[in-house]
């Protein structure tokens, strides 16, 4: 278990989930509002441009989206299962601080740096 103990755990537990429906209204209303650029329909060539840059932005927030609510999801699996703020690689507690600003941390700070050094 992390340094965080069992107060600040259920605090974080409760910014999840608040995390989590926010993504998933996101990720509905994302849905509902994304529909492919009809190359026949008649706009200018800029606009079908703008409006194809738009479309590919709108898949990128979108998957970046879903990565996150999986990423949520898992780290309220790990709360579940008591396994919450511990780094996946290296074992160690992970920073309260770094939990706080990111609550699905999976790595410690000095696991994550080497893993983007890599």
């Amino acid at each position: 278990m992390s340094e965080l103990g069992s107060e600040g755990t259920q605090r974080l537990a409760g910014e999840l989930e608040a995390l989590r429906q926010e993504l998933t209204v996101y990720l509905e209303a994302a849905s509902a509002g994304s529909r492919p650029v009809d190359l026949d329909e008649s706009i200018g060539r800029l606009s079908r441009m703008d409006a194809l840059q738009q479309q590919s932005m709108t898949k990128a927030n979108h998957d970046a989206a879903v990565l996150r609510l999986k990423r949520v999801e898992g780290a309220l699996q790990r709360i579940e299962a008591g396994e919450y703020g511990e780094c996946l690689r290296c074992e160690e507690p992970i920073g309260v601080q770094r939990l706080t600003v990111q609550p699905e941390a999976v790595l410690c700070i000095a696991c994550q740096s080497e893993r983007e050094r890599d």
